[in-house]
């Protein structure tokens, strides 16, 4: 009897340790769900934070494409306007030797006068 008493513990208490171990192993199972749910949704996060860079990073590059066009025509633009001032100062040069020359004619007549 002893031995069946015994027999009918080990089984209780192998029992009860099995309830145990199922439930710590439910309750870890439902946390690494809780884990992997957590995860996905931090890699969704990711997948569209890097969505947005590469579409920023795209956008950006468009952009400076178009500034280095802009500088290339405005470069072009002062160039122009470098040979414009040029011309203009060489039509004053021009004009101021005109000046000196009716200057000078002017100071013969008034000396012979």
């Amino acid at each position: 009897m002893i031995e069946k008493a015994k027999g009918i513990i080990k089984k209780v208490t192998l029992e009860m340790v099995y309830e145990i171990v199922d439930a710590r192993t439910n309750e870890i199972n439902h946390r690494i769900d809780k884990l992997e749910d957590r995860m996905d949704r931090l890699d969704q996060k990711i997948e569209g934070v890097r969505q947005e860079m590469r579409q920023d990073i795209g956008q950006l590059r468009q952009e400076m494409g178009q500034l280095r066009q802009e500088m290339g025509q405005l470069r072009q633009e002062v160039s122009h306007f470098r040979q414009e001032i040029d011309r203009l100062d060489d039509k004053i040069d021009r004009v101021n030797q005109r000046i000196d020359t009716v200057i000078q004619m002017l100071s013969e007549i008034i000396r012979r006068t």
